[in-house]
């Protein structure tokens, strides 16, 4: 019976009520076992050290359980006198098929069945019993947050998930924009859940294995808020480069291709597959996951899973519900899939917009570039020499054509590279520099997506020559160049840290979650369709950084205000979707079919494609080739693709069912495993032979690809979006529709709206004015008012950086049409306060070389908080030259009409 089986996988021993014997082992399940009077038999009684325990209710497959579970409290209440008990009622009730459980804890603060893969070791129900308590329980009592130290959105998420575990929902979303710290969040969170808690073993998920060092290395240096220790220094934390849980470590960082393979049973999972993103490596089935005694469903506690609208919701899913763990996804981007795999709990929703009101994340500019090439393609006539590249090997060789080889867009860089097409983009893009980084000279920090490893080549070699610079200056960050010298981890840190490289181009290894702060422009020459991938990639360059560190890669870089999207390929104006559906038809690539068998899927569709591709390949191969491969896989192309062919023969299952069984109708089950064993034997060579794989997958690659260096490309465009435009004209029409609206509400407002002004303005009302403007859904602030204005008409916009708050004073000006020019408030002083003291000058007003310096004190004063008082001159910096008395001492009577003049003169 398969409860029986999953029970005894499970570290049970099954019994029979007349056979019992509770010596056993630790645990004994003894079936049909009698109950008092009243009662009808327990279909299983649970005894953990001798004691009952639990029981569990038996149901035929496709009995629903969630109506059941009062018949499971009765058996639980029902104990014959004299049988020995944990307690009673018993705590622990399972409900069972065989193909789905359901468990309840009566130790839990409110017990309710929850769903389970299978049953829990009687180690564990020992542990239970022996605490009396259970995290559900234990997260009721959770202490006060410490906030000191976190941002506002980062506490705010903390509570709202706790407020989510407090109430037993299995799963919990936070989306936190790119760069909000989200993984700083997760160790607090880890940190609360293990420390308050009593969470044995926390599953830290990362996407790929360079987000799992990276974020080892934030866990090393989390300081704990409230112990002041590393978190290293209390817990241990294991990043898994291998098959093997540490059974001390607290927190378990890996990938979900690793967890798939330990629970597996593999003994490693070969480091080149680690190394790649779960979302490119997604089976083309859902991965079916078998229980693995080893790694038991009470492993984790709690699952945190970094970047999961890639990575969980669809065909990986399994691995995760294997656990009995509550689930938190981390993620900037969540689709509908994602949200649908959370159950619509979306504990925290901090988006980009809030994150660059709030200083979190800098806002950014499009900048598009287009070409003619990039929009319809060329043509190569015929009788032209022209050179051919192996895409491999990128050896060349030069062949006259004899029909015209004409190519669209689509083909750029697949079929066909256009040298000129991505040298017009490169030179529009370093000629463009100077307007996009007034004052600067250095190159700013930028990331170029390419489409495939061949073409970061072609980018980089270009990039060098348009720019005059060597190898330092831009370098190819990719899965293979480590393959290709130093390692793409060292060439990260580099760009990261170090001036050089300037320019870093990749595929998609820095698309998600990789932290390089410096950049400030994200320059796509790749397609995609994902607008979750997207939104990730852009993220690249939304990060803060203080101005002192980015002048230690970016010498004449002031503050990073903003980033620039460099959009050469149209994906800001593209019809982006929510998600991208793997494409699982037979033309999926050979690469990827190889990775899948390699991961373990033996779909018919998947096995049956490899055979017909090897057998293709085949007749292909030259000698020579055949001759390497043969050696390199120990068995003959022909050899392999026949086997393969043979197993997936129905009729051949079939007959080696007969065979085995020695039964002339064998029954569809059997057959159905002898099946799956003959086509894992068939395909083994090739599932468990990397190199074999990977020899085969470079020659299948070995086509011609096209080097166009005939057709001269040229410039379409070169300029800000139109979409950032329109963005920026929205922005002011609807802060001067705000304004005209509030203007008798907002005392700064009425007072800015008269003219002459009534009264000078003073700094409360100004701060009441910034409040108000923060507060509306635009979450305006003087930067992004700033911006706007500068987006629409820079020759009226004057100074960059960070604004100050009283720059709102000049935004409402401006906007109102009072001034014909948008000034920075500390500039506009200045100005006046020249102009002034030329005023009292040509009236005959002369002041000392003392005077005038305790004028300018008073100027800057103005300048940084609007207004000036008596009572200002008891604080820094004026209570450093004397204060008060001292000021009087030099003006005399004339320091109260002074004050008044400049405040009119320099504010009005």
């Amino acid at each position: 019976m398969e409860i029986d089986r999953q029970l005894g996988a499970c570290g049970w021993i099954v019994q029979d009520y007349k056979k019992v014997n509770l010596g056993a082992g630790i645990g004994v399940a003894v079936r049909e076992f009698k109950m008092r009077g009243g009662y009808d038999a327990a279909d299983y009684l649970l005894f953990v050290n001798r004691r009952a325990a639990g029981v569990i209710e038996a149901k035929k497959a496709g009995s629903t359980l969630t109506g059941v579970e009062w018949q499971s409290a009765k058996y639980t209440a029902g104990l014959p006198e004299g049988v020995s008990a944990l307690m009673t009622p018993l705590p622990f009730a399972f409900e069972s098929t065989g193909l789905e459980t359901r468990f309840t804890n009566g130790f839990d603060a409110d017990p309710a069945s929850r769903q389970v893969f299978t049953f829990y070791r009687p180690e564990t129900l020992a542990e239970i019993g022996t605490a009396h308590t259970t995290l559900r329980a234990r997260l009721r009592n959770l202490p006060e947050l410490y906030e000191q130290g976190l941002w506002v959105a980062q506490a705010e998420a903390i509570r709202n998930l706790e407020e989510s575990l407090k109430h037993s929902r299995p799963r919990a979303l936070i989306q936190m924009a790119t760069g909000s710290g989200k993984t700083f969040t997760a160790a607090n969170i880890a940190y609360r859940l293990i420390k308050y808690a009593g969470a044995r073993r926390i599953l830290f998920l990362v996407d790929r294995a360079n987000l799992g060092r990276q974020t080892l290395k934030e866990f090393q240096a989390f300081s704990t808020p409230d112990d002041g220790r590393k978190f290293t220094e209390l817990y241990n934390v294991q990043r898994l480069g291998s098959n093997r849980i540490d059974g001390v470590s607290r927190v378990v960082i890996s990938t979900i291709q690793r967890l798939y393979s330990i629970l597996k049973g593999e003994p490693d999972l070969a480091e080149e597959l680690d190394e790649e993103s779960a979302y490119e490596l997604q089976p083309p089935r859902p991965a079916e996951v078998a229980y693995n005694p080893a790694v038991p469903i009470e492993t984790f506690d709690v699952i945190i899973v970094d970047e999961c609208h890639r990575s969980i919701y669809g065909l990986w899913r399994q691995v995760l519900e294997y656990f009995d763990a509550f689930i938190i996804g981390l993620t900037a981007t969540p689709g509908k899939q994602a949200l649908g795999f959370f159950n619509q709990n979306l504990v925290m929703e901090y988006n980009h917009e809030r994150a660059v009101a709030d200083n979190v994340n800098v806002d950014f500019d499009v900048y598009r570039i287009s070409t003619e090439i990039s929009a319809m393609g060329s043509k190569i006539d015929a009788g032209l020499v022209t050179t051919f590249r192996d895409r491999q090997t990128r050896e060349k060789r030069l062949e006259q054509l004899d029909d015209d080889i004409i190519y669209d867009a689509r083909e750029l860089d697949r079929k066909v590279v256009a040298k000129d097409q991505i040298r017009t983009i490169v030179r529009a893009f370093r000629d463009s520099l100077p307007k996009l980084f007034e004052g600067r000279t250095h190159v700013p920090k930028t990331l170029i997506f390419a489409k495939d490893d061949s073409h970061a080549d072609d980018i980089v070699q270009i990039v060098r020559e348009e720019f005059g610079k060597g190898n330092e200056f831009a370098a190819k960050i990719t899965y293979k160049s480590g393959s290709q010298g130093q390692k793409a981890e060292q060439l990260l840190q580099d760009f990261r840290n170090s001036y050089n490289p300037r320019i870093a181009v990749t595929v998609d290894m820095i698309a998600t979650g990789t932290d390089v702060k410096p950049i400030e422009c994200v320059f796509f020459m790749r397609m995609v369709r994902s607008r979750q991938f997207f939104e990730q990639m852009k993220g690249r360059g939304v990060r803060v950084i203080n101005p002192t560190d980015l002048q230690g890669v970016t010498p004449d870089a002031k503050v990073k205000d903003r980033f620039i999207i460099i959009d050469a390929v149209g994906v800001t104006e593209a019809d982006l979707h929510d998600t991208t559906p793997m494409d699982r038809n037979p033309k999926l690539g050979f690469d990827k079919l190889l990775h899948n068998l390699a991961l373990g899927s033996r779909d018919r569709t998947l096995v049956s494609s490899i055979a017909s591709r090897i057998a293709r390949l085949n007749l292909r191969l030259s000698g020579q080739d055949r001759e390497e491969l043969e050696v390199v896989a120990g068995v003959s192309l022909k050899t392999l693709a026949e086997t393969i062919v043979d197993a997936l023969d129905a009729d051949r299952q079939y007959e080696a069912a007969q065979r085995e069984t020695g039964m002339e109708h064998p029954n569809a089950e059997t057959c159905d495993t002898i099946a799956a064993r003959l086509i894992d034997n068939a395909v083994g060579p090739l599932a468990d032979n990397p190199a074999f794989r990977e020899k085969l997958v470079e020659l299948r690659r070995s086509y011609d690809q096209v080097i166009d260096e005939t057709s001269a490309d040229r410039l379409l465009r070169a300029d800000y979006s139109v979409d950032a435009a329109d963005r920026a004209r929205k922005t002011v029409e609807s802060f001067r529709a705000y304004i005209e609206e509030h203007k008798d509400e907002i005392t700064a407002l009425q007072i800015l709206y008269s003219r002459p002004y009534r009264h000078c303005l003073t700094w409360k009302e100004v701060k009441e004015l910034a409040n108000a403007i923060g507060r509306t859904p635009q979450h305006w602030t003087p930067e992004n008012l700033w911006a706007a204005y500068e987006t629409l008409d820079k020759s009226k916009v004057q100074g960059s950086g960070p604004r100050v708050l009283a720059d709102i004073v000049q935004i409402v000006r401006f906007a109102l049409n009072q001034d014909e020019q948008l000034v920075p408030f500390p500039e506009r002083v200045d100005e006046r306060f020249a102009g002034w003291m030329l005023q009292q000058k040509q009236a005959g007003r002369a002041f000392s070389p003392e005077q005038t310096q305790w004028l300018e004190r008073i100027r800057d004063h103005i300048a940084a908080s609007l207004t000036i008082s008596a009572d200002d001159f008891q604080y820094t910096p004026f209570s450093e030259h004397g204060g008060l008395g001292k000021a009087c001492e030099v003006f005399g009577d004339q320091l109260n009409p002074l004050i008044d003049e400049l405040n009119e003169a320099l504010v009005a």
